[in-house]
């Protein structure tokens, strides 16, 4: 498995591109398996499940995209991680629902150095957190599967503008907020940091 950074900002269209390049590489067998960790520019993204009243406001880019999910928001101090994985190298008979929950689990270990608990919900997608001001969620998850080789992959909120999600009904979810490891520490968390949490992890669940 290869990783990745990117050290500045990727347009979207860039990024889905790259990806649709790779994924077709891995299949083959001519390219390597990649985790790539990458920010994007304020835009948001609609998955295949958006709804139109869920664009509360066009603030920023709007991209319609192949990825599982409805709407959500990418921005500077997001940690955007695409995992580009054939899910049959690593099993004889791949499961993409179990591919899903080691994403979340993932994230969810990847936060308790921290000190949060990240959170699993049977009615919402992604991560969430309790907080004073109630349920919140942290970490987006929109995946896409070709030919079982994985895109797309996992936002999380380490330290963005959160005034940006107001745009947008989060993952198509009203009674609920987001925040992020900044806000919940009271202390700036740069992506370097939360990335090398996000490498160690990994080889604990995959």
């Amino acid at each position: 498995m290869e990783w990745r950074t990117e050290k500045n900002t990727v347009a979207y269209e860039n990024a889905v591109a790259f990806m649709e390049s790779r994924v077709a590489g891995i299949r083959s067998g001519m390219e390597d398996e990649l985790v790539w960790l990458i920010e994007h520019p304020p835009l948001y993204t609609a998955g295949t499940s958006a709804g139109e009243g869920e664009l509360l406001e066009q603030r920023f880019p709007v991209y319609k995209t192949g990825r599982g999910g409805r709407y959500t928001y990418h921005g500077p101090g997001q940690r955007v991680a695409y995992v580009m994985k054939d899910l049959r190298r690593s099993s004889k008979q791949p499961d993409i629902k179990q591919y899903i929950h080691n994403l979340e689990e993932w994230v969810i270990r990847s936060l308790e150095p921290f000190g949060i608990r990240g959170e699993r919900r049977d009615d919402k997608v992604g991560i969430w957190v309790v907080t004073d001001a109630g349920e919140c969620k942290i970490a987006a998850i929109g995946v896409r599967v070709r030919h079982w080789v994985t895109f797309h992959g996992v936002a999380i909120n380490v330290s963005p503008d959160l005034s940006h999600f107001s745009g947008i009904v989060p993952c198509g979810i009203r009674d609920a907020g987001v925040t992020s490891l900044s806000k919940l520490l009271g202390r700036e968390v740069n992506l370097k940091e939360f990335d090398g949490a996000l490498k160690e992890t990994w080889k604990k669940v995959f």
